[in-house]
């Protein structure tokens, strides 16, 4: 009877353990499977698979995933930005709750190789708008919420990035290395919402193999 009910224990949190954690690989390869802001979008290939180019324009440009709502878990995907100072900022939004409210977690590839230390330390972003920018971050919490890469990755090459989100932590890997390179916490209260591929301010990108897993 211990046995039996030993095995019934297992059997059960095994599949707790599928139910709290789905792993989702959105359709790239439709533009009707986004809801793009000031961007246009072009379906490309990255090694046979379907990737999406976001081009350059003034101003941040989002383009957001329909019919999916993320509150924790872990977004993967990789990445191509360009080296081109001040004009390649490449991540994912998240937690939506509006076009102008959302967390990013984003890149500056230009300063992923820079001789210059500081620029490096700034390769990796966290931030959550409309509040807390860049600007706003860097000037009232110098090094928190930016940092560098654990690896040292070429500007224009793709990469692998890996976030971790939790209600009260936000981790960020590259190329599936076992060390973080980013860890804050969250800025906000903003649960849940909607994901996106995200650029910058005269910024273009590259996206492809987005996994999202959710856990409850």
């Amino acid at each position: 009877m211990k046995k039996l009910f030993f095995l019934l224990t297992t059997l059960f949190a095994l599949c707790q353990h599928v139910v709290q954690a789905q792993s989702i690989q959105p359709d790239l390869t439709e533009k009707k499977n986004f809801a793009v802001i000031n961007r246009d979008i072009t379906i490309i290939k990255n090694d046979g698979k379907a990737a999406i180019h976001l081009n350059t324009e003034q101003n941040d440009g989002i383009v957001w995933i329909n019919n999916i709502n993320f509150t924790t878990g872990v977004l993967e995907f990789d990445v191509k930005g360009r080296n081109m100072m001040q004009q390649s900022f490449v991540g994912i939004a998240f937690h939506r709750t509006d076009d102008s409210t959302f967390d990013i977690v984003y890149f500056r590839p230009f300063n992923f190789k820079s001789d210059d230390s500081t620029r490096r330390n700034h390769s990796v972003q966290y931030v959550s708008l409309p509040k807390y920018d860049w600007s706003y971050l860097r000037e009232t919490f110098p090094g928190k919420y930016e940092n560098k890469l654990t690896k040292t990755i070429k500007p224009e090459q793709w990469f692998h990035a890996k976030i971790i989100v939790r209600l009260k932590q936000i981790e960020v890997f590259v190329n599936n290395d076992d060390k973080p390179s980013l860890i804050v916490k969250p800025l906000n209260n903003n649960a849940t919402g909607k994901i996106g591929f995200w650029v910058g301010n005269n910024s273009e990108g590259d996206f492809a193999n987005l996994s999202i897993t959710k856990k409850s």
